[in-house]
């Protein structure tokens, strides 16, 4: 639709069940969010992944959601092609104005299609909300973690991060 002009090419829009939605502006704290947790994440991961910044998923024909990370396994840089959940370690959203959205919409559609592992950075309570174990559309695992933590995806033990320098106000 970008290339026949019906989307401007600036426009911030993903796929979710079907319907183009208008992803919300990214503020100043959640730029510096993700570009904090980028770094610490690509410190860690080294070659074991890939750490891949506000890139789409394809998750089904009608749902490209554009997670803020995404931590994908190696053999998805050889394809041409845009990376599935088979593809996925781990999904990152980072949430200041789009908590509940995230948490209603983006996270069932994860769990949905078997994402194995979905972090909210919530900014507004200085927490991070992991979600495991996807099942019949829902997570059967929540854990939270504050600044003083630390964390690793559970496909990567050894990719351990300080959640201190993610949640910095």
């Amino acid at each position: 639709m970008g290339r026949t002009g019906i989307l401007a090419p600036d426009e911030r829009i993903e796929l979710i069940d079907g319907e183009l939605v208008e992803m919300a502006r990214i503020g100043a704290r959640h730029l510096q969010t993700v570009n904090r947790l980028t770094r610490a994440l690509i410190a860690v991961v080294g070659d074991a992944a890939i750490v891949s910044v506000q890139n789409p998923v394809a998750l089904a024909d009608d749902s490209e959601p554009q997670p803020d990370i995404s931590l994908l396994r190696r053999e998805s840089e050889t394809a041409v092609r845009i990376p599935d959940a088979d593809d996925v370690l781990l999904l990152i959203e980072v949430a200041d104005t789009t908590l509940h959205y995230d948490r209603t919409i983006k996270l069932p559609l994860y769990a949905k299609h078997g994402i194995r592992e979905v972090w909210i950075v919530n900014l507004e309570d200085g927490v991070v909300e992991i979600y495991r174990e996807p099942e019949d559309g829902s997570y059967r695992l929540k854990l939270e973690r504050g600044a003083g933590a630390a964390l690793a995806p559970s496909a990567l033990p050894s990719a351990e991060i300080t959640l201190s320098t993610v949640l910095a106000a």
